[in-house]
């Protein structure tokens, strides 16, 4: 990180090569890695615009992406989406890429608090946005998001059902044919789903209870 420092020789040039994007305005690449406590001593633009916007833009393209690639119903894509643009998933893409390396700040670490790493991220997506358009942001998300997240529909039912009550899906499974058919139950409601293998059936039969679910309190 930069403490009171300005860019040094060749910083920009390297920040582009990270992010596989360079930058037409360099004034605007500058402002995407300046935090507010810097532009507070140092008169210059901060990355706080840049983060608001580039919160909804990254909100937008994964939304799309996940609408283009998915049969899933809302809720499903509700969950995926907050999964891909959480906290988490924005500051593990931000540190992959070293990008707080770059940050312009100054006075201590106390300075840079909570979310000060995925809202880099966040102003940078934005920069790329305001620079390049969304085919690049959508570019630069592809290579650093972890967009290949594919429902886990196991999971998706037990946490949707232990966040109601204390209980677990109940799975009842057996050999039928050439593969397995399996039964789920929770909140009173059941389904069942089919797989050549155990594991494969239990999630098929997951998947349809939980969408029943889903569709039972949505509005």
């Amino acid at each position: 990180m930069r403490n009171g420092e300005d860019f040094q020789e060749g910083d920009l040039e390297e920040i582009g090569r990270i992010l596989g994007y360079t930058f037409q305005n360099q004034e605007l690449l500058k402002a995407c890695f300046t935090h507010r406590s810097y532009s507070n001593i140092f008169p210059c633009k901060d990355n706080e615009r840049l983060e608001f916007l580039g919160d909804a833009v990254i909100e937008l393209a994964v939304t799309e992406h996940l609408f283009r690639s998915s049969e899933a119903r809302e809720g499903t894509l509700t969950v995926l989406r907050q999964r891909l643009v959480s906290q988490s998933a924005l500051e593990a893409a931000s540190e992959r890429l070293s990008l707080m390396r770059y940050l312009r700040h100054s006075g201590g670490e106390s300075n840079l608090r909570g979310k000060t790493s995925s809202n880099l991220f966040e102003a940078v997506v934005g920069g790329i946005y305001l620079d390049g358009g969304m085919e690049e942001v959508c570019a630069f998300l592809r290579r650093n998001l972890s967009f290949a997240v594919q429902p886990n529909y196991k999971t998706l039912l037990q946490e949707y059902v232990q966040e109601r009550t204390k209980s677990r899906p109940d799975y009842q499974t057996k050999e039928e044919g050439e593969g397995y058919v399996s039964t789920v139950s929770a909140l009173g409601q059941s389904a069942t789903g089919r797989g050549e293998s155990k594991k494969a059936a239990e999630t098929s039969a997951a998947e349809r209870l939980y969408q029943i679910l889903i569709a039972r309190n949505s509005p």
